[in-house]
């Protein structure tokens, strides 16, 4: 059967090529990604008897999108008179017995009952948990075909398993690809995955106005001009701590050093099973109103004993730690231990005046040493509500470096840049009040 279907150049060759079992491809918007994975999937099945499995992560917005681009595909070709459509329940059956059928990752239950799965595609993969991604792996099996899986996303936050999966995880030190080589190249072979980029620009069947309409994202809204026109990993919302730097280690140290009135603070948070044991050594210039983090220790699954003697030269330092006060039994093994440690003040509301408080210092400097700080911290970005209004206490994700970092700033107040103005012209009216940042009575409106 002969079929003519005029495609993109930029995906002739993925079309065509089934030569690796997993095919992974991120695009802006409107670069042609889904449509032509759909046209390579039709010709697959066509080709030779498969079952092929479409997935997304709701299952109620598959008709809309994964079956509606199939079936238009299907009727651009003229095949609709041997390809059957069918609604109810969702499938795409082929006259050879190739089959498609749908599944939504929010009714798990129903992927036990498929089998001879050969062929899966996970559309918009990042919205997919990664518990279900290996999930799918599982239903990947047939005794004869050659497996394959392909992926589809736009680009979201490194944060995202489907970029530490295929990308880099930098808390498990795992590097794969750099994602900038992937922009660079456009086509990058590792291994058994066949990575794929894609922009608008490759695609030639979009009206010039729509291109236009991307390029004003980048006046307004930086970071969807980065996702929808680049198509470009990165950090999705509004940063929580956008003075965050990284240091190489050498410089942090030291910067420290020549701090005139340098005050060292140590926070701790403790987990276990999913969360982790962070404890930070923070130094502040309180002059110029920088925090430099300069030493970390992150693990998890570590029983309180075992971590006492991987910290023991906290015991020979007698370096005051502050830690999370929710856990006073474990404070008091350490303080028995020997540890010089006390729990920080919690209460209702202090999650978001420690968020505040850290967000006031002008620099936060972390060294190249803190992996897992950085990990953490430098692409962390506020929760958001149904509505899309940011959650100021809620973040993308649990960051146990932040919260020792609370910890160990327990008592020191950051002075806000508002205060030291009003400071400023109290002192500049003549009025013989002395200029004292730390001593600000915020509630009082005075400075004494």
């Amino acid at each position: 059967m002969m079929i003519e279907k005029e495609v993109n150049p930029r995906f002739e060759d993925f079309i065509f090529n089934w030569d690796y079992k997993n095919y992974f491809l991120v695009g802006g918007y409107g670069s042609s990604k889904s449509y032509h994975i759909a046209t390579k999937i039709i010709l697959k099945l066509l080709e030779e008897k498969r079952t092929a499995l479409v997935v997304r992560e709701v299952y109620d917005t598959i008709r809309d999108s994964c079956y509606s681009l199939l079936e238009e595909i299907i009727i651009d070709l003229k095949i609709d008179d041997r390809v059957r459509c069918v609604t109810s329940p969702m499938q795409i059956r082929f006259p050879n017995g190739s089959k498609i059928i749908f599944k939504g990752m929010d009714k798990p239950a129903k992927l036990k009952s498929i089998n001879n799965v050969s062929l899966i595609w996970i559309e918009e993969c990042s919205e997919v948990k990664y518990a279900g991604f290996k999930e799918l792996l599982g239903r990947l099996r047939h005794p004869t075909l050659k497996l394959h899986m392909i992926l589809s996303t736009n680009p979201v936050s490194k944060s995202n398993w489907c970029y530490k999966h295929f990308f880099n995880d930098t808390k498990n030190g795992i590097h794969i690809l750099d994602d900038k080589d992937l922009y660079k190249k456009k086509t990058i072979v590792i291994k058994d995955t066949y990575y794929h980029h894609s922009t608008a620009d490759d695609n030639l069947f979009l009206p010039e106005s729509y291109i236009e309409q991307l390029e004003e994202l980048k006046v307004y809204d930086p970071d969807l001009y980065r996702i929808a026109r680049k198509g470009q990993f990165g950090i999705n919302g509004k940063r929580v701590l956008p003075q965050f730097e990284v240091w190489p280690h050498h410089k942090v140290i030291t910067s420290i050093e020549k701090i005139k009135r340098c005050i060292k603070r140590v926070g701790m948070d403790f987990g276990f099973e999913t969360s982790y044991n962070a404890l930070i050594r923070m130094a502040i210039d309180d002059d110029e109103k920088i925090l430099y983090i300069y030493w970390e220790y992150y693990k998890n699954q570590m029983t309180d004993d075992k971590t006492a003697i991987e910290i023991a030269e906290f015991k020979e330092t007698k370096e005051l730690i502050k830690a999370d006060s929710a856990e006073p039994k474990t404070i008091r093994f350490y303080r028995q231990e020997g540890f010089n440690i006390t729990g920080a003040k919690k209460f209702p509301g202090s999650r978001l005046q420690n968020t505040k408080k850290v967000k006031r210092f002008r620099k936060i400097v972390c060294s190249s040493n803190c992996t897992n700080t950085i990990n953490e911290l430098e692409e962390l970005t506020f929760a958001e509500n149904k509505d899309g209004e940011l959650i100021e206490d809620e973040f993308n994700i649990d960051p146990h470096t932040f919260s020792a970092i609370w910890y160990g700033l327990d008592g020191y107040e950051v002075s806000d840049l508002k205060e030291e103005k009003y400071a400023d012209e109290i002192y500049a009216k003549g009025k013989g009040v002395k200029k004292n940042y730390n001593t600000y009575n915020r509630k009082g409106g005075s400075v004494f």
